[in-house]
């Protein structure tokens, strides 16, 4: 049926250049790869064409978009602040202000001082009002703060330092920086990475504070272009670590704090898919690596000698879980772990090996560090949360378990009570079990009559554990049923979760969304109205299953969409190519691009009447390059059909991040769109 979205003027047609290619065999011709050149002023032209198409669209639901809006702002508390942490002997948190699009960062008062504002993410914003913070690190003596912004977008990110006892930053400033950054034991000196032109984070420099950035010292450089470097220190503040990393393969060096001028020495030689990350006690280094253990376990080994011929297991493997990080503290092992698709925390005594488990414990909830920890610690702030309660904080004793609450993120005119959330499975063609955790309202009846959303990610073992969101409940209350879907490729169910959704086995990650899918149209919802989401490698598989199952859908938003996978990959001059084929292959190579081939969505097109379509890209978005949802929008549009739904391209023109707009209210406002045009097309716009 028609939808107010629908009613307006003839789209935007695209100039078309056919370029004919051949490789491997194959031919195929591309009409719209001249959009690759942003400096064509065609192509500028073109994306505000297609934003003035779609705002004219959007504002036949703007009624619908205010109503979410202001739905949303009312459960937003106009000013908040954050639980506190603590760094050396002064504490820090942060606060929302109302009115404000951005948090601050402030120090907690001190000896009968008051709180002071160290950073405002107002005031650092852009002409046009974006800010994004890179890195937050305060200097061992709480004397400097280094900090970094990006003002337009593009991840590249203005160094600074701020002198906290008068508020004011030193002369130095490093213009281009990325994230990741590590203090000297003395303060004086910042270790920082700096990203190539392919966005890459090649190098790490040394700066001295107090001098100037031209006399900074060049520490290590990354020239395999399948890595990238970081830099930060131990938890225990003696080591400052380097690490390269690529998809599967991780090599460490450090650098002692106390001697930053040192040079960095090697842990472990890097070895193809041999993954580990290190920290430091009492003069030994504590490794987590899958070397012997493919969901991985906790070595140790000596510092001077720190290779892995000297290496001995601290915590062993066990069955079913999947270990993520193990912090070093002076008392404790404190193991981050998944368990049955959920992650938990672990405490280990040091000294009698007593256990303690640190679980959500609410249905289809999730636990995770809330603050920084320090290596004196013994007690941890947790934060629990699930798709329907809003998030807690919780002292947790490291030692007994016994937890305190701190804080409840307080929801105005929400009640959770009314809500349900729970995690199901459902099953993939070759039988796996993919789980789903839903949520809705509880009268809500699941008995196939009401609309739902399906939301999923799938790659680089990413896991979209589930969250409160305050846009979520004008979904569930206008009868919605939400299901964030967890298929391989993510890493939920743990490393070989991801290693059966990545490369040659890709096609599960697709697949694995369509059961929940099917499984959802199976008598749970109605399944004339079902919609699906995801963003960026998200967005690659709304792409495709858009393109497999067109029928499926009523509406598929494709945020930031990698979708033109061929030609990205074959491209080692444009960011996230070099770097990205141990995710999703080298098409140079033939049986890789073969199974590339199959699933890119721009290379092949909906069978049957397609469903509405709405993506979205970002001009200064340095991971997915805005001309591939634009190429894949053209061709889509140029190949419709009268029956077909509406296809939409929403370009952010501005300063505007990977994720979307930045800043509370101008997120929300974005959200608001989406969730009304999802609404429309599942024709639950009624709360």
């Amino acid at each position: 049926m028609p939808h107010d979205l629908d009613n307006i003027a003839v789209p935007p047609v695209a100039p078309r250049e056919p370029h004919e290619h051949e490789l491997h065999g194959r031919r195929w011709t591309d009409d719209y790869g001249w959009m690759r050149d942003h400096s064509d002023p065609r192509f500028l032209a073109y994306l505000r064409a297609e934003r003035g198409y779609y705002d004219a669209a959007a504002n036949r639901l703007e009624g619908l978009q205010t109503e979410v809006f202001h739905e949303v702002e009312r459960r937003l508390l106009p000013t908040d602040d954050s639980v506190s942490w603590r760094h050396g002997s002064r504490f820090y948190y942060t606060r929302t202000v109302a009115g404000s699009e951005y948090e601050q960062f402030l120090q907690a008062g001190h000896d009968g001082d008051s709180d002071r504002v160290l950073l405002d993410g107002a005031r650092l914003a852009g002409p046009d009002g974006f800010a994004e913070i890179g890195l937050r690190e305060l200097s061992p003596d709480n004397t400097l703060l280094a900090y970094s912004v990006d003002t337009t977008g593009d991840e590249v990110y203005r160094l600074k330092f701020l002198q906290l006892a008068t508020l004011t930053d030193l002369s130095e400033e490093l213009p281009r920086t990325y994230y990741t950054g590590a203090w000297s034991a003395d303060s004086g000196t910042f270790f920082y990475t700096v990203h190539d032109g392919l966005f890459r984070p090649h190098q790490v420099w040394r700066h001295l504070i107090g001098t100037s950035p031209e006399a900074d010292v060049l520490v290590l450089q990354e020239d395999d272009a399948r890595f990238d470097l970081t830099v930060q220190t131990t938890r225990d503040l003696r080591w400052i670590t380097i690490e390269a990393r690529s998809r599967d393969t991780a090599e460490w060096r450090l650098i002692p704090a106390d001697a930053p001028h040192t040079a960095p020495v090697l842990v472990a030689p890097r070895r193809k898919g041999v993954d580990y990350s290190v920290d430091h006690a009492d003069g030994r280094l504590v490794i987590v690596t899958d070397d012997g253990a493919p969901e991985f376990r906790v070595m140790s080994a000596p510092v001077a000698t720190p290779g892995p011929e000297h290496w001995t297991e601290l915590l062993a493997p066990r069955p079913g879980e999947r270990i993520t990080a193990c912090h070093a503290l002076r008392r404790h092992w404190l193991v981050e772990l998944r368990r049955d698709g959920f992650p938990l925390l672990r405490a280990v005594d040091r000294a009698t090996g007593a256990v303690v488990e640190i679980g959500a414990e609410i249905d289809a909830g999730h636990v995770r560090l809330a603050t920084p920890v320090e290596y004196g610690d013994t007690t941890v702030t947790v934060v629990v949360e699930s798709l329907t309660e809003p998030p807690s904080w919780h002292s947790v004793d490291l030692g007994t378990g016994a937890r305190e609450l701190r804080k409840r993120r307080e929801v105005p005119g929400y009640d959770a009570t009314a809500y349900r959330t729970a995690r199901r499975h459902a099953t993939a063609p070759d039988g796996t079990a993919v789980p789903v955790t839903l949520a809705w309202r509880a009268d809500t009846p699941l008995d196939g009559t009401a609309p739902a959303l399906l939301y999923g990610y799938g790659a680089y073992e990413s896991v979209l554990d589930p969250e409160f969101d305050p846009v979520l409940p004008s979904l569930l209350d206008r009868g919605v049923v939400y299901a964030l879907t967890h298929p391989r490729g993510g890493g939920e169910n743990g490393r070989g979760w991801w290693l059966d959704g990545h490369l040659a086995a890709k096609a599960n990650t697709f697949t694995d969304h369509l059961a929940v899918a099917d499984w959802l149209a199976d008598g749970i919802a109605d399944g004339s109205r079902l919609a699906t989401r995801g963003l960026s490698a998200g967005g690659l598989l709304q792409g495709a299953v858009y393109t497999r199952r067109p029928e499926r859908w009523a509406a598929v938003v494709a945020e930031v969409p990698f979708v033109d996978v061929i030609t990205s990959m074959l491209d080692p001059d444009i960011p996230l190519t070099v770097n990205e084929w141990d995710e999703w292959g080298d098409p140079r190579k033939p049986a890789e691009f073969d199974w590339m081939w199959a699933y890119s969505p721009y290379n092949h097109l909906p069978q049957g009447r397609r469903p509405a379509l709405l993506a979205t890209g970002a001009l200064h978005d340095p991971r997915v390059m805005v001309h591939e949802p634009a190429k894949w929008v053209a061709r889509l549009r140029a190949t419709a059909t009268p029956q077909d739904g509406p296809v939409y391209l929403r370009p952010e023109l501005g300063a505007g991040a990977h994720t979307g707009p930045a800043g509370r209210y101008a997120h929300a406002h974005y959200e608001a769109e989406i969730t009304a045009f999802l609404l429309s097309h599942l024709r639950a716009t009624a709360p």
